[in-house]
């Protein structure tokens, strides 16, 4: 075995609350590992390597089924929880399209008194991206990612990697950007070495099977249709097609079938490429690996030697800064057609490349003050206008705004009607600012601000999933120096005013790129340009010199705006309540300390897993008729908008501390979610409790932003069957279109009128988890019933939701076209309703329910996306929607009608019943054990607690160890048990299978195709109301 050529264990600087070990090891070949050992990775003890039997991960059976590659949204969720999601949810679900990462999605119910225990991960970054491409064959560098996949000369098989991870409860994924791709994987703690085995061979001998080449094709296209009606994504598009002749960015770097078969067509030898670039970018010297496992340093070195020493050697990555090279032209403003009704502003300013001053973060310094919502800020200024409804600033994540040759700095602005015509005005507010900026000193103490809170966030850093940590360390060991590989992120170590200065200085209109992304398109404009892949109508202008000379030198700066006051919510108090508690009398579940007529109180202290002075509080707050009439429900949401809007100023400094909020309408109810620092939580629910604050003014820009977020609605084809499918299930669901036409004809006397009668009963009940005291959650109950004047809300008044009880032996099928005229993907979700869950028998029935879907989930993606390639999105996942237990079978298909799909589904489920009988005993038992460590893996921070503990308030359940006994039922279940539930609720000939059909269909797809089913046993759904009047409901749950 080669030997390292060097290591260390204290030089990576780590958080003091961090209990793992670090050890950065440099091997011959040039490839930097860090190694991370996890001391509760094997809390209850590591077991002796001399009793695991030899070699067993190679005796495994190799012939099971490839397992997605790229999970897709809520499919590493053990229930996609859907309450209150046809509502609330669906109004502004997709006004932005980015995912919000402001707190983390609810994940699978954990813990239990038995040892919970935690995953092992890997990440390897490649330094090279899809600026390497050739101009001939765009999109190679994406292409080879999913080729690496496809097996290797030690494991020959197309699914090997993807099967070994599947049973054993792993995943794993991948993403190419623009100068690193980066592939990852988590698996159960004890088949480290078998999946590092695996994963270590895509980086030196992957087979690149040409056979495999032309499905992946595929693969790689249905992926670009996924996003062919983005607007994020076609604006970036436009941003690359419009960049400068021979500069890296001015490239496709999706790909799809035309610009890999195209190149092909032209003479290129695709494979010969592919290996070209393989040889020539996948090297130890462009590599950073990082693994985490519960064994000892020494043993993850051993195995680092073992597997990745024979990695070809290369010289080690150049990441410094490349020639100046101008990205775009200057002078020119582009009019993009959107997809959604959205009038989007986005200004991009290029700054050198600036890797290097991580350490002093003069882009952070200036978006902190650009993209500030408070009084005196450019947005402050925009709202008082009327212009802008919100704002954004900084240099992105992504590998194009962060690149080796520049950093591009962008402000994304949301409009209104009356910004988009006076656009150059709102450029020169713009100006405005920076000049302000400009004629300021940089404040030292803004710095220190962002200092505190920077430290403060890596002194008490939660912990994210493992793989997801790995993914953002092998990162990070590309851009910052060794020792900050886990601090980089954070650390605002040294103030350089005149570098913030100098960053400054290129904050000018001849280095500004402006975008107006806007439905508000002018179609008859001869001016009217194709980009070429995306097929984005697009109009590039000349600003006039005279306006560009105001930007440049403003006359004057108005008085309102000018520099942010200081931070009151900056926490300073970070004791922690449990520090003279003994941990046997810190209890393991929420209890209720407050159960009145009002308000009722969950309440757990934070022990020591979790030794952050961090709280999450959460509430559920009933209120009068909120949804008993669409009116209502469209006023509600009015409301909470309105009351965001006028909060924001308080809300937005909290968030820049570190102390979020979250104000939604859930179904019927408000929930109210506050997380972050402790110390002065209890002041922020202060202010948005005053729920009788009185709107001082018609905002009608409130009403236009609601307005267009009900418009954009159900613009993504999976959303819209989603919401097809409980529009059906709800008893209680008001349509958007009856929202919308109901919208337009209120009034703010309307609102003003409805809001004490929607307040004046109310009910709440929540949750108090963290760094809190027993008489600081009760204080907390007290801030509701001192500052709110309502009455209890009786019981029979607070709504409950009811779900439609289809009939055994049933088949419903709802045909509905797409949204979006030009939206090409269709899609069929087939959602098999199997029990209330309620009972004693509840408990066991998730369990197989679970059982089967991790059996199943791998054939599935193996069948229909690998073989059959119907299309990029398949999945298979059970549902708990309003306390009811269901599967649901999904694909998503640019190609094939959902007759077709619906009929390749409808084959793959009757396939299912040899798969099961055909299922050896260990690969059952390598799925059940797998599910049990799932069902106990340890949540890896407080806020993924706090949503587990919480799903079981909202669902009424109060179950808070679910999964601890869904584990112990497990024990019990056997292949025969999963054999005799799928008999029961999915196999076709079962008197007891019911099946709920939405079949969305694409542009290209011929709705009248539909007729079709209806000699095929299925029952169409012309009318939904017409069905829920003849129907009957489950009782209400929750």
């Amino acid at each position: 075995m080669a030997a390292a050529v060097s290591r260390d264990d204290e030089l990576v600087i780590k958080s003091p609350n961090d209990q793992r070990s670090y050890r950065l090891l440099r091997l011959a070949n040039g490839l930097c590992a860090l190694l991370i050992h996890d001391p509760e990775i094997y809390a209850d003890g590591h077991p002796d390597p001399r009793a695991s039997k030899p070699n067993e991960d190679e005796v495994m059976d190799e012939d099971d089924e490839d397992d997605e590659e790229d999970d897709d949204d809520d499919d590493d969720e053990e229930y996609s929880d859907e309450d209150g999601e046809g509502e609330g949810d669906e109004v502004e679900g997709e006004e932005d399209e980015e995912e919000d990462e402001g707190e983390p999605k609810r994940r699978k119910e954990k813990g239990g008194a038995e040892p919970v225990v935690k995953k092992a991960a890997a990440a390897m970054c490649v330094g090279m991206g899809s600026f390497a491409d050739p101009p001939k064959a765009q999109g190679l560098a994406h292409f080879l990612e999913h080729m690496l996949f496809m097996g290797s000369s030690e494991f020959p098989d197309e699914n090997e990697y993807d099967s070994y991870l599947s049973k054993h409860g792993g995943a794993s994924n991948a993403f190419t950007e623009t100068e690193y791709t980066c592939y990852h994987f988590e698996v159960k703690r004890e088949h480290l070495k078998g999946a590092l085995d695996r994963f270590s061979q895509f980086f030196i001998s992957p087979l690149v099977k040409a056979e495999a080449m032309d499905r992946e094709i595929l693969a790689v296209d249905s992926e670009f249709n996924q996003v062919l009606q983005s607007d994020s994504c076609r604006l970036y598009q436009l941003q690359s097609h419009t960049c400068s002749d021979g500069h890296p960015l001015n490239r496709f770097t999706w790909g799809n079938k035309k610009s890999l078969v195209d190149a092909m067509g032209s003479g290129i030898n695709l494979r010969e490429e592919i290996l070209q670039m393989y040889m020539q970018n996948y090297h130890g010297g462009s590599m950073k690996l990082v693994i985490i496992g519960g064994e000892p340093l020494d043993i993850l070195e051993g195995w680092t030697l073992e597997l990745f020493s024979k990695v070809k050697a290369g010289p080690l990555l150049d990441i410094s800064p490349k020639t100046d090279i101008p990205f775009w032209k200057s002078g020119k403003l582009y009019r993009l057609d959107a997809v959604r009704d959205i009038h989007s502003l986005c200004l991009s300013w290029t700054l050198p490349c600036l890797h290097k001053e991580y350490m002093k973060k003069p882009e952070d310094y200036l978006a902190h003050l650009l993209g500030h919502e408070g009084k005196g800020s450019l947005l402050y200024f925009l709202k008082a206008k009327g212009w802008a409804s919100s704002l954004s600033a900084g240099v992105g994540t992504g590998g194009s705004q962060r690149s080796s040759y520049a950093y591009i700095f962008e402000m994304s602005i949301r409009l209104t009607d009356s910004g988009l015509k006076n656009v150059f005005e709102v450029i020169g507010a713009v100006y405005q600012y920076i000049k302000l900026l400009k004629q300021s000193e940089p404040q030292e103490w803004i710095f220190k601000e962002l200092q505190d809170i920077g430290y403060m966030e890596f002194r008490f850093a939660e912990e994210q999933p493992p793989d997801d940590y790995a993914v953002d360390l092998a990162e990070n060991m590309l851009f910052y120096s060794e020792k900050h590989i886990v601090c980089g992120e954070y650390i605002y170590e040294d103030w350089d005013p005149e570098l913030v200065k100098h960053a400054l200085s290129f904050f000018n209109p001849d280095n500004m790129r402006v975008d107006i992304l806007s439905k508000a398109f002018d179609k008859q404009s001869e001016a009217i340009q194709c980009e070429p892949w995306f097929g984005s109508q697009y109009i590039e202008e000349d600003i006039p010199a005279s306006v560009i000379e105001s930007w440049q030198n403003p006359v004057q700066i108005d008085a309102d705006l000018h520099l942010p006051r200081k931070n009151e919510f900056i926490p300073g108090d970070f004791t922690l309540r449990n520090t003279n508690t003994p941990k046997t009398s810190i209890d393991e579940y929420p209890r209720c300390i407050v159960d009145e007529p009002f308000i009722k109180l969950w309440y757990k202290i934070v022990h020591m897993t979790f030794n952050v002075p961090r709280a999450n509080t959460y509430f559920l707050i009933s209120v009068k008729d909120g949804c008993s009439s669409l009116e209502n429900s469209v006023l509600t949401d009015l409301f909470v908008n309105l009351l965001k809007d006028e909060l924001n100023e308080v809300l937005y400094q909290a968030y820049v501390a570190k102390l979020e909020t979250s104000l939604s309408v859930v179904g019927s109810k408000l929930e109210l979610k506050l997380y972050g620092y402790n110390d002065k939580l209890p002041i922020l629910l202060e202010h948005l409790v005053c729920f009788s604050i009185l709107f001082s003014e018609d905002r009608q820009v409130i009403k236009e932003d609601l307005e267009r977020a009900y418009k954009n609605t159900n613009m993504k084809p999976m959303s819209h069957s989603t919401y097809l499918r409980l529009q059906v299930l709800r008893e209680v669901f008001w349509d958007v279109e009856g929202k919308l036409e109901v919208l337009t004809k209120l009034t703010f006397s309307d609102l003003v009128a409805f809001v004490p009668k929607l307040l004046s009963q109310l009910y709440i009940e929540g949750l108090c988890h963290g760094n809190l005291s027993v008489e600081e959650a009760m204080n907390i109950s007290k801030i509701f019933r001192n500052t709110l004047s309502a009455q209890t809300l009786p019981e029979n008044m607070r709504h409950g939701e009811r779900v439609i009880c289809i009939p055994d032996g049933a088949s419903f099928v709802r045909n509905v076209r797409v949204k979006n005229d030009l939206e090409e993907n269709s899609v069929v979700e087939v959602y098999f309703p199997i029990q209330q869950d309620v009972g004693k028998e509840a408990t066991r029935l998730r369990a197989i329910t679970d059982l089967f879907s991790s059996i199943i989930e791998e054939p599935c993606f193996d069948q229909l996306r690998t073989k059959e390639q119907l299309g990029y999105t398949v999945d298979s996942s059970p549902r708990m929607t309003y306390r009811m237990l269901a599967y649901c079978f999904r694909v998503m298909s640019s190609k094939y009608s959902p007759v077709y799909l619906q009929s390749r589904i409808d084959n793959f489920i009757n396939g299912i019943s040899a798969l099961l009988d055909g299922l050896d005993e260990e690969t059952f038992e390598h799925h059940r054990s797998g599910l049990i460590a799932d069902k106990l893996e340890k949540d890896p921070s407080l806020s993924y607690q706090t949503g587990d503990f919480w799903s079981q308030i909202v669902d009424k359940r109060y179950m808070f160890d679910m999964s601890k006994l869904e584990a112990e039922e497990l024990k019990t279940v056997r292949k025969d048990d999963v054999i005799a539930w799928y008999n029961t609720y999915i196999r076709s000939t079962s008197p007891k299978r019911r099946r709920l059909a939405v079949h969305v269909y694409g542009c290209n797809s011929d709705i009248a195709e539909a007729a079709k089913l209806q000699e095929q046993s299925w029952t169409l759904i012309d009318d939904v109301k017409s069905l829920k009047v003849s129907s009957q409901f489950y009782s209400c749950l929750c």
